[in-house]
């Protein structure tokens, strides 16, 4: 297997910024890089709050603390990432934008490198022929908050090589996480099952219901510990509705098609607890 000591994380939301902690924490050297330099430094200084709770919290020791904090490093520029044996990509949910960073990506790495997609709706096989390692792409799906989920989709592009799969499998395994192989076809395991899930409850918010009777009702009804659309504003309404449109485009089929709703909300910039306001409100 692949020996992997340095993991880049590209991307400075919540995603990629829990992704960075988690690599850091299971003592990989790891770097957090973003085209905005303000949401790096905010990835960052959440990381730091995240592990200062969590020494208050006594989930781990101050010396881990320290040792997590060392390993992890901002980078300037994405040419810093030519030492990494792995990198994993958390940004926007758009082919165009993610083929234009593998690609650059793919002149920057060292020969070795292998190439990780934290998507959760786009093809890896039509990732990976965007390189001129298509052997080493795999998507490596985390689940949202990274540090506390234990979940990681695995999917295996057409191209996977057996070595990748079983490199980013330890890697996983190394940060405490659980992985399931996923199929490579839209929305993979977990966002297949979960989307149209969220997406209906916001049909029923359109027809009359209140938010608050639609989450008590899941909550209540099937055990679930957060309501579907509070769990759509911890998502992101433009990322819940990027899926939906890739899922309804590549399977073709109406169970998938986006609230109108939902898609209203995007458009009033109202994405959830991002942005303050989704399906509720929030301060701060």
């Amino acid at each position: 297997m692949t020996q992997i000591k340095t993991i880049g994380v590209i991307g400075a939301g919540q995603m990629g910024a829990g992704i960075a902690q988690v690599c850091a924490h299971s003592g990989y050297r790891s770097l957090l890089w973003d085209t905005n330099a303000q949401a790096l430094d905010r990835g960052m200084a959440g990381i730091r709050s995240q592990i200062a709770k969590m020494v208050e919290k006594q989930k781990i020791t101050a010396a881990d603390a320290s040792t997590a904090l060392e390993n992890l490093t901002s980078a300037p520029t994405l040419k810093d990432f030519g030492d990494c044996d792995l990198v994993v990509e958390a940004i926007i949910e758009r082919f165009d934008i993610k083929e234009q960073l593998f690609r650059e990506l793919d002149t920057l790495l060292k020969p070795h490198a292998l190439l990780a997609s934290n998507t959760s709706s786009i093809s890896i096989t039509r990732l990976a022929a965007t390189t001129k390692r298509p052997t080493q792409v795999i998507g490596m799906h985390f689940m949202n908050p990274v540090p506390v989920m234990k979940l990681v989709e695995l999917i295996r592009g057409l191209q996977t090589s057996d070595e990748c799969y079983q490199t980013i499998k330890a890697v996983s395994e190394k940060m405490g996480k659980t992985t399931v192989l996923a199929i490579d076809s839209a929305g993979f395991i977990v966002n297949r099952i979960l989307c149209p899930m969220l997406n209906e409850a916001i049909f029923l918010l359109q027809e009359g219901c209140t938010p608050e009777d639609v989450d008590n009702a899941m909550k209540l009804g099937t055990n679930q510990p957060m309501g579907p659309l509070t769990l759509a504003d911890f998502v992101g309404l433009d990322t819940l509705l990027l899926i939906l449109q890739i899922l309804h485009r590549e399977l073709g089929e109406d169970k998938y098609r986006p609230c109108p709703l939902l898609i209203k909300y995007v458009e009033a910039g109202w994405y959830g607890k991002k942005s303050g306001r989704g399906f509720y409100k929030y301060e701060g």
